[in-house]
């Protein structure tokens, strides 16, 4: 029985302790300094706007880990020393281990900003930082404003909290439209509208400049490219994150930007593994980035690092693209590959339709001379997984997605849909007469 060591008790760490306690008797343990327990990161936002209280986030009860024999160890570790198989916590103590796996996740980032460090000054990815969060912006009397520094997914995560307790919020985007350098245009563009219309100050083609600090060491004021001086008591930088490594520096371990892996998720160490966040791979696995700092992909690390460790060598292999979020109330999916008008090929093409009134719309990617279906982003309309999954690797064409799209709608029933729209204007614009097929179950739930 082999003793393996965990580091980190996020998405990507706890699923690897679960497999491996369904596949082995192996001993685990699991280390954290965050929080006791493992929670959903997701759900955070949640806690503060008041829908939950943090223990709801819990997955597993507090018996589940013990029942299931996977010990949960409070605390930090400071060295990994690979030659004697030891880490070296923060406290002093060690722990010996056969096989140690890195899953330390992200931090938020920063660059060089002068005040950056300044009381009032916070990122939002741990529970920590929800606490702080909880501290310096409870309520409109105590925070009169709050800048966001950063325009990606925690930044409008942010700005949905504290308006939740109207606080003002001005959002400073380096880009000339929200997301652009991830979305077509047109959706960039429906997002622009949509946070503008929950009365957040957004600032596009804007950077910061300097954090002011009022005398005693707490922020008062940011400054913006522009010249613009804006108070505040809140500042968020939410300009992406970065693998949460320094501890390793020194350790022989080979880092990139993050803890570098092959396809079989083994770092440079002999019996040291690297998953979620903080994993970079060595080589490129389709269109995907090194370092995917995404819940699914932690997910799916964690259960093909468990067949490994269980004498199942498996290799990570992801599948096709797909990922989920929320802006503000609008529902956001994307399915195979939809690149922005900046990162996209000559090959590539875009299908474009947005709703004449409300904030919902598709784009489909499709290959310019073979017609390929490549992806689709849809907005405020939910679709299938598994439809969208199979129809990337049987390689349809645009024409098959557009006729069968009402077997890719996963609305629930009595929700208005929007094919025959969507489709008429396919026909129009590429002067097609395609003829939407009737919904079959039949297809829908085929494993071919």
């Amino acid at each position: 029985m082999q003793h393996i060591v965990i580091i980190g008790n996020g998405i990507a760490g706890i699923t690897l302790a679960r497999h491996v306690r369904k596949l082995s008797e192996h001993r685990i343990s699991v280390i954290s300094s965050e929080t006791e327990y493992f929670f959903s990161r997701t759900a955070l936002m949640y806690v503060y706007m008041g829908h939950m209280k943090f223990e709801h986030t819990q997955p597993y009860e507090n018996w589940f880990w013990k029942k299931n024999r996977i010990d949960l160890v409070k605390a930090r570790v400071v060295e990994v020393r690979t030659a004697e198989k030891k880490l070296v916590m923060a406290h002093g103590n060690e722990m010996a281990y056969d096989k140690l796996i890195i899953a330390t996740g992200s931090k938020p980032n920063k660059f060089g900003w002068p005040g950056q460090d300044l009381e009032g000054v916070q990122g939002l990815y741990s529970k920590q930082d929800l606490d702080l969060l909880e501290k310096n912006a409870p309520n409109k009397e105590t925070c009169h404003r709050a800048v966001i520094v950063g325009g990606g997914l925690i930044g409008i995560e942010m700005a949905e909290m504290l308006r939740s307790r109207d606080i003002p919020v001005t959002f400073l985007v380096r880009e000339t439209s929200f997301w652009n350098g991830v979305l077509p245009k047109g959706e960039s563009q429906m997002l622009n509208e949509h946070i503008r219309e929950h009365h957040i100050d957004l600032r596009l083609d804007t950077n910061l400049v300097e954090i002011i600090a009022d005398g005693q060491g707490r922020a008062k004021a940011v400054v913006t490219d522009k010249g613009d001086t804006i108070p505040c008591h809140v500042v968020g930088l939410t300009a992406g994150v970065s693998p949460n490594i320094a501890f390793l520096k020194g350790s022989g371990i080979e880092l990139g930007k993050g803890v570098l892996v092959n396809r079989s998720l083994e770092t440079s160490a002999k019996d040291v593994y690297a998953i979620g966040d903080c994993a970079e791979q060595r080589e490129a696995i389709g269109q995907r980035r090194p370092v995917e700092a995404v819940w699914y992909t932690g997910r799916m690390m964690g259960e093909a690092l468990a067949q490994t460790l269980c004498g199942n060598p498996t290799q990570y292999r992801p599948g096709h693209w797909f990922n989920s979020a929320k802006f503000m109330d609008v529902e956001y999916q994307t399915y195979g590959w939809v690149f922005s008008e900046r990162h996209k090929g000559e090959h590539e093409a875009h299908f474009h339709w947005r709703h004449p009134k409300e904030k919902l719309c598709v784009t489909m990617a499709y290959h310019r001379e073979t017609e390929q279906f490549l992806g689709i982003n849809t907005f405020g309309i939910r679709m299938r997984h598994n439809i969208f999954d199979r129809w990337l690797t049987q390689e349809k064409s645009i024409d098959f997605v557009m006729e069968h799209l009402r077997d890719a709608n996963f609305d629930p029933e009595f929700y208005k849909t929007h094919e025959p729209a969507i489709l008429a204007q396919y026909n129009q614009e590429r002067g097609r007469a395609i003829a939407l097929k009737k919904r079959s179950w039949k297809r829908i739930f085929s494993t071919t």
